[in-house]
């Protein structure tokens, strides 16, 4: 099999896992909490947010896209935050709680699922040997989705995750959470580019 044809296949899987997972969990909050705060509450985990941004990726890569979504940027951005979706869930939130039934199918599609399809997908997928600095564009979507997460909550009252919750910590406490989640991703980010770049040099 053409290593194109490689690429789209793990490509549409991993679409197919993302779109299921996210349509699920959609249905699954507005039944628990209604539309309009159940839709609401959705769009405030990062987990959904790279999620949607992984399955649109990996759409554009399934039907043969190598620019824009599909582009190594992109892709970038996409492996980085949705591995770190996965590692983060396993260390720091995972024992929080023990879904079950749908939740637990929902659960596992998208902190489990798309971040190992998404590691597969950087492996077989081009390697056009990235620079280091392309490290800043992995590290816009944690950035933005922190302002974001503060601002919502500052807003109602809700956070999506303890460790961006400021009512919970001390102004030093929640400094130190940015960082090592900051420091999470670019360590994250330039593992992939050192892949990226060796693979790419074995091609």
């Amino acid at each position: 099999m053409r290593r194109a044809s490689v690429v789209r296949a793990f490509a549409g899987i991993a679409a197919l896992t993302g779109w299921a997972g996210l349509g699920l969990q959609l249905v699954l909050i507005v039944g628990n909490l209604g539309p309009a705060v159940g839709t609401w509450r959705f769009v405030g985990f990062f987990t959904i947010l790279t999620n949607i941004g992984a399955a649109a990726s990996a759409t554009a890569l399934a039907l043969g896209g190598t620019a824009g979504l599909a582009g190594p940027r992109a892709r970038l951005m996409v492996a980085t935050s949705i591995l770190m979706v996965g590692l983060v869930y396993s260390i720091a939130l995972r024992s929080l709680w023990n879904p079950t039934g749908l939740q637990k199918v929902a659960d596992i599609a998208l902190h489990d699922g798309a971040p190992l399809l998404w590691l597969i997908l950087w492996i077989v997928a081009p390697h056009p040997r990235l620079g280091w600095r392309e490290i800043g564009w992995a590290l816009l979507p944690p950035a933005l989705y922190i302002v974001y997460a503060i601002g919502r909550g500052l807003m109602d009252g809700w956070y999506a995750y303890w460790f961006l919750n400021p009512t919970t910590q001390s102004p030093a406490d929640l400094q130190i959470s940015i960082a090592v989640l900051i420091c999470g991703f670019a360590i994250m980010a330039l593992a992939l580019i050192g892949l990226d770049r060796r693979l790419g040099r074995q091609n």
